[in-house]
């Protein structure tokens, strides 16, 4: 996938019609937490893809994979050079 979106931005656009401090009372978490996330600033971790799942009614493995993309795909861009192959 080309430049996938950070799950806080698809997170936005479900959070259309409610205030972060009103959906972190619902997720119960900081609103703190939830800013970052929805900023960028912070991944979904696993306690996260499971809080979403229950309130957006999705599943844990669709924002654990659209973190995981992200991460990836922004890993590629700075990629180690000089790694060597290793022998079988």
């Amino acid at each position: 996938m080309h430049n996938p979106p950070h799950p806080g931005e698809v997170l936005k656009e479900h959070l259309a019609s409610i205030s972060v401090t009103e959906a972190a009372k619902k997720l119960r978490v900081s609103r703190q937490a939830l800013s970052a996330i929805l900023n960028r600033r912070s991944n979904v971790s696993v306690e996260m893809a499971l809080r979403l799942s229950i309130a957006l009614d999705t599943s844990p493995d669709l924002w654990l994979g659209m973190q995981m993309q992200y991460d990836l795909w922004q890993a590629e861009r700075k990629a180690p050079k000089g790694v060597q192959k290793l022998a079988a």
